[in-house]
């Protein structure tokens, strides 16, 4: 069983954004490459590496015309094994975005299933009996192939889904069982999907909708049988890639349970990644990093514990920045209130992601054009800002495929030559967390969490001590022994006889001595 993830710490690249190498208004792998070094710089050991497979990009590249190509916008296949090796050279990981439940509408199998003569790939994809069915509960396209009957698809009307059949099936004429022979062996497609790739070089998967392959399965919180084709899934790689893992979208405990090893803590409504920091994009919610302290830490932290609870001893929360599906928390934040934000999110206990850009405070661009169907997604896809040369470094291109923000703070050169930056800022926090192996060990509890309070929790003998708000505040007395000073963003907080004091946006750690 692979045991790195454990001190992992994920750069998720986006590869149309992150770099141009070959000056065609995309990234690429070439460009990847290149900047390698600013990954392991910030502190990061792993990369995410968003699709990057051959595809016409009506999703952004989550819409697979092949599986085992590479996309020519990114490179060329020398290209991908370069970047592998250079990754590898320099003590990065990396993994790649898996697409399970769905391909694109010219994927060549998808174009086989749609045949109008029956042959081995017909029952492929999810296909009702005739061409008039109109299921309810599903997305089901019409008229498209000359094939009698429509197509389900998982997401939009680019992407058909995969068969993997049906735990509950309602018409037997054109719902398969979850384990028949047809369901059976696109889970073995699937399977020489992922050998392909990690016999290429890859370290694991993130896994795109993990939750979204057998149809009438329950809700997410259970999924018996998508979680039982995940498990049989966990233990060809346990038997033939013990290195590699997995990290599930599916932003519920179960998935750990379901064979994954660590299972992204997404942004969905009320659970505890949203009421942390995202709180205010529901009405009258808000985080606990509000302003105005009408946060709650105590329904951050039951929720929180909860969530570790389920997971704790079987595998890991994944700990977004952010992500490409996902506003930046920038401009909603500012970069000093960032500082202790990442310094909180990242100091509980999970697998940290940055997403690029957000370690110099790229801000969401809103009301941009959606470009790729990323619709409201568009506007936290923008290029990186490297400096302020022509399109803010990132291509010599005369047009990108999105806008570049020229911002003479926002960029990763600015920011290195400030010792106050954000960038040098979590340089400097992860360096620390590197130092310390209670960031990694299981031991976790808060010890205060109330309102707008300052928010205490212990990890093994360190203590974290976090003021949200912009003025002083005042935490319980928490640390009957003595303590030293570890680690501090912003003015360290300071403990008396009676109480701590902890200044305005400010973070602090804590070593407990003879605790």
């Amino acid at each position: 069983m692979s045991t790195w993830l454990k001190s992992a710490v994920f750069y998720e690249i986006y590869p149309n954004s992150f770099k141009d190498g070959n000056g065609d208004g995309y990234g690429d792998f070439k460009g990847m490459t290149e900047k390698l070094d600013h990954i392991k710089s910030l502190g990061a050991n792993a990369v995410w590496l968003n699709p990057h497979y051959d595809s016409p990009f009506m999703d952004g590249g989550y819409d697979v015309r092949d599986y085992f190509k590479v996309s020519e916008r990114f490179g060329t296949e020398a290209d991908f094994d370069e970047f592998i090796k250079s990754a590898h050279a320099k003590g990065i990981k990396v993994i790649l975005d898996l697409v399970p439940g769905h391909t694109s509408e010219q994927n060549a199998d998808f174009l086989r299933s749609a045949e109008s003569t029956p042959n081995e790939l017909s029952d492929r994809f999810i296909w009702t009996k005739g061409e008039w069915d109109f299921p309810q509960g599903f997305k089901a396209i019409s008229g498209r192939h000359d094939r009698k009957g429509n197509y389900v698809v998982n997401f939009f009307s680019t992407q058909p889904s995969l068969n993997y059949g049906f735990n509950r099936v309602d018409d037997p004429s054109w719902q398969m069982p979850h384990d028949s022979p047809a369901a059976l062996a696109t889970r073995e497609w699937l399977k020489s999907v992922m050998r392909f790739w990690l016999d290429r070089g890859a370290d694991g998967f993130r896994v795109d909708m993990a939750d979204s392959l057998v149809k009438n399965d329950g809700d997410r919180n259970e999924k018996p049988k998508t979680s039982e084709i995940w498990r049989d899934v966990r233990k060809m790689l346990d038997d033939e890639y013990p290195d590699t893992v997995i990290v599930s979208e599916w932003s519920d405990p179960q998935a750990v349970c379901a064979g994954f090893h660590a299972d992204f803590m997404l942004d969905h409504h009320g659970n505890p990644y949203n009421l942390l920091v995202r709180g205010e994009e529901e009405p009258g919610v808000y985080s606990y990093f509000d302003a105005e302290g009408r946060g709650d830490a105590a329904t951050v932290a039951a929720g929180f514990s909860e969530w570790y609870g389920a997971v704790k001893g079987s595998g890991y929360l994944g700990i977004i920045s952010c992500n490409h599906d996902t506003p930046r928390l920038a401009p909603y934040y500012t970069q000093e209130q960032l500082k202790v934000i990442y310094a909180t999110l990242f100091t509980l206990p999970g697998v940290p992601f940055v997403y690029y850009g957000d370690e110099i405070g790229m801000k969401y661009v809103k009301d941009l054009p959606s470009v790729e169907c990323g619709f409201a997604r568009t506007g936290s896809r923008t290029p990186m800002q490297w400096n302020l040369e022509k399109n803010a470094g990132f291509s010599d291109a005369e047009k990108t495929f999105l806008p570049t923000e020229q911002d003479k703070q926002v960029n990763v050169a600015s920011q290195e030559k400030d010792k106050k930056s954000l960038l040098n800022a979590l340089k400097s926090f992860f360096a620390f967390r590197k130092t310390r192996r209670e960031f990694t060990e299981p031991d976790f509890e808060f010890v205060h969490a109330k309102g707008a309070e300052p928010l205490v929790y212990k990890r093994g003998n360190l203590l974290c001590v976090v003021n949200p708000l912009k003025v002083k505040q005042i935490a319980p007395r928490v640390i009957p022994q003595k303590s030293k000073t570890l680690f501090a963003v912003g003015k360290e907080a300071k403990p008396t006889k009676t109480n701590i004091t902890v200044p305005p946006l400010s973070f602090t750690v804590f070593e407990v001595i003879g605790g």
